[in-house]
């Protein structure tokens, strides 16, 4: 007997399967006791329900709004996925804290025993490793991307390094080298050199990859602390075209690494290098990283972005309009 000719009877007595099963949370066992049926029986009646379209299951969120804006930035950014995380506070610090923790809680969801994962230094990194709470040790492998930056303990990538892996159970590796050299030639010296060489290798094939989303506006900028350039040379760089930091490099606003000596001085991976790591995570929250998420966004360099609702709503309204113009 076909399903659309199917008789009232058994209608019902499916009908009353589903009911029990789906609406008063019986098992196939109880349900097969109470109808007298085999629970075999039960098992097919319901499976006979489902391709007749008589289950349907709706599943109603507080946070819908943030699963469409994370659907709305991936259609219209080269993103694979998106986490968006709701602005719950005007105050900075407690905006990044909710960033970091919803950034942590997706990187504990992807990493696997054997995994190498890089990171870079900063302010959004501190937070996730802040706030890692990983149910047991994972067997990984933490490099970093970049070389160090002396004086700014809490968010130089070697101590980041360190403390992820001790919260993740794992071993880390750091680059003993500062993040700028004096030169061009220095710095493929440095880059060179056994040590830095063989981390700098296991960065590349990284498995994931964690990286901030920096800011080259001259005031309130972290990027500062990694290159000693004075405010109106922060500020000469906006007006040359200059968008955001990412990895230490400096990205132009269409999403190409700059042309600027400074990049040339990196001791660091570069951002087209990741090109073959399975996931590539960027975390940033706040409006006044809206242009330097857009221009990593146009260079392709993440494939998941963290970010918070009112910093991602502004990004793809302003996306959405230039596809519109295009």
């Amino acid at each position: 007997m076909n399903d659309d000719q199917i008789d009232y009877e058994l209608a019902r007595q499916i009908q009353m399967v589903l009911v029990l099963h789906f609406l008063e949370g019986m098992r196939q066992s109880e349900i097969a006791t109470r109808l007298n049926l085999s629970t075999s029986k039960v098992n097919r009646l319901i499976a006979q329900g489902r391709r007749m379209g008589m289950v349907q299951i709706h599943i109603s969120s507080p946070w819908q709004r943030l699963t469409d804006l994370e659907q709305r930035i991936v259609a219209v950014s080269s993103l694979k996925s998106a986490v968006v995380c709701p602005t719950l506070s005007e105050k900075p610090d407690t905006l990044l804290g909710e960033v970091g923790r919803a950034a942590a809680t997706l990187l504990l969801e992807n990493l696997r025993d054997g995994d190498v994962l890089a990171i870079t230094g900063g302010k959004a990194i501190s937070a996730v490793v802040e706030k890692l709470a990983p149910e047991r040790a994972l067997d990984v492998t933490v490099v970093p991307l970049t070389g160090g930056v002396q004086g700014k303990y809490y968010t130089d990538v070697n101590h980041l390094v360190s403390r992820m892996a001790e919260k993740l159970g794992g071993r880390a590796m750091l680059v003993h080298a500062p993040l700028l050299a004096e030169n061009p030639t220095q710095r493929e010296m440095l880059c060179g050199m056994h040590p830095v060489k063989e981390v700098f290798d296991l960065a590349r094939g990284a498995d994931v990859v964690v990286a901030g989303i920096g800011s080259i506006a001259p005031k309130g900028s972290s990027y500062y602390d990694l290159a000693p350039l004075s405010e109106a040379e922060g500020q000469m760089l906006v007006n040359l075209g200059i968008a955001a930091e990412f990895m230490a490099y400096l990205i132009g606003r269409s999403g190409s690494v700059a042309d600027f000596a400074q990049n040339a001085r990196l001791v660091a991976v570069h951002p087209s290098e990741l090109a073959t790591c399975r996931q590539v995570i960027g975390v940033a929250t706040g409006l006044h990283k809206i242009d330097p998420i857009r221009a990593v966004l146009r260079g392709g360099f993440i494939d998941t972005l963290v970010i918070d609702e009112r910093t991602v709503e502004t990004i793809i309204t302003t996306l959405e309009g230039e596809r519109h113009v295009a």
